[in-house]
């Protein structure tokens, strides 16, 4: 849902920097300097693989192929997680980290089109063939949260944890509270034509149109300070200055995410309550602690309701979305204290 954000914040970036193309050269290059792995029993391949039928993009990076494999499933919809390369070089010391542009995005989209299909549990199954592992960590952020459940859900034999973060819940529009803390906002604003669109929108998402989804995650963002200020330093940086995009890149990345929007309001009735709090391995959520996009308090609710052999709730502080990317060290300190033991340990029981 934070599609419309990302592309209405782009445009507005892209005229200031448009002629800095010489500085964009430069710290794609210490970008791509930082990225190296020269480690011998490293890892570093990007390329296309044929997954349901069409070619997708994955990269599988990681500084010692015996650390544990970590699946990201992106957000957006349509946003790729390759950007932040740079700002999750760290992790790539712990954790063997794949990043894939699903369907309808990115790289993905630039080679092989739009059409959706359910992918990630044939993703999984290479990634697990071409590691050598039995299982992988799943990271679902953002929208990919809402798809994370379900995998995490359904196929608790190819995933060690189920690791959240912006983690979207639905509840098939029972909860309004953020809608409503938006509207305040907008009022103490004077806001009066975003609050306009938002009345005649209604707060029952099952009715809304994509063009409604999107416009929401645009009112919601920008209205929110630390939000929008992580955007604008974080989230358009990493797009702009990411050292694996060429310019014709960044637009497919765009159209990505134009395109992906129109799949949200088929999402709006999920009830994640509905469909299971039991899960049948380790979920854990790392949430900022200030989220006005996928509520925190939402997000909590459901983790008390949750059944699991283990579980655990964390904050990250000073972060409202995007928070694993806004600050990669407190994420990656989680992941090595908090799921990274966990999962060492289920690997020595199998291994004896």
């Amino acid at each position: 849902m934070i599609s419309a954000v990302l592309i209405a914040s782009a445009t507005a970036l892209a005229a200031p920097v448009a002629g800095t193309l010489g500085h964009r050269r430069l710290k794609q290059a210490a970008g791509a300097r930082l990225m190296r792995i020269d480690t011998p029993s490293g890892i570093d391949e990007q390329g296309f693989v044929r997954i349901g039928g069409i070619e997708q993009w994955i990269s599988v990076r990681g500084e010692d192929h015996d650390n544990p494999v970590v699946l990201e499933i992106h957000g957006g919809p349509g946003a790729s997680n390759a950007i932040y390369g740079p700002r999750t070089r760290a992790w790539e010391k712990h954790f063997t980290i794949v990043r894939w542009d699903m369907r309808g995005t990115g790289k993905t989209l630039r080679r092989s089109g739009a059409d959706r299909h359910e992918d990630a549990v044939e993703v999984t199954h290479h990634v697990r063939a071409r590691l050598g592992v039995d299982r992988v960590v799943l990271v679902a952020n953002s929208f990919g949260s809402t798809f994370g459940l379900r995998l995490a859900r359904q196929y608790p034999d190819l995933y060690s944890a189920y690791v959240g973060t912006d983690q979207n819940i639905h509840d098939a529009g029972r909860d309004d509270t953020a809608h409503r803390a938006l509207l305040g906002r907008l009022h103490t604003a004077g806001k009066r034509k975003e609050l306009a669109a938002l009345e005649e929108a209604g707060a029952d998402t099952r009715t809304w149109t994509a063009e409604q989804f999107g416009a929401y995650a645009k009112i919601a963002a920008t209205s929110d300070p630390l939000t929008f200020s992580t955007i604008k330093s974080v989230v358009m940086k990493s797009l702009w200055f990411s050292p694996l995009h060429s310019l014709a890149e960044l637009g497919a990345l765009g159209k990505g995410m134009r395109l992906s929007e129109q799949i949200l309001p088929a999402t709006a009735g999920f009830d994640d309550w509905a469909d299971g709090t039991a899960f049948d391995i380790p979920f854990f959520i790392f949430q900022g602690d200030r989220d006005v996009l996928t509520p925190t308090a939402r997000a909590k609710r459901f983790f008390d309701d949750v059944q699991a052999p283990h579980k655990e709730f964390a904050l990250i502080e000073d972060a409202s979305h995007f928070a694993s990317f806004r600050h990669p060290e407190q994420f990656l300190r989680l992941m090595l204290t908090k799921v990274r033991p966990l999962v060492a340990n289920q690997e020595q029981v199998a291994a004896t």
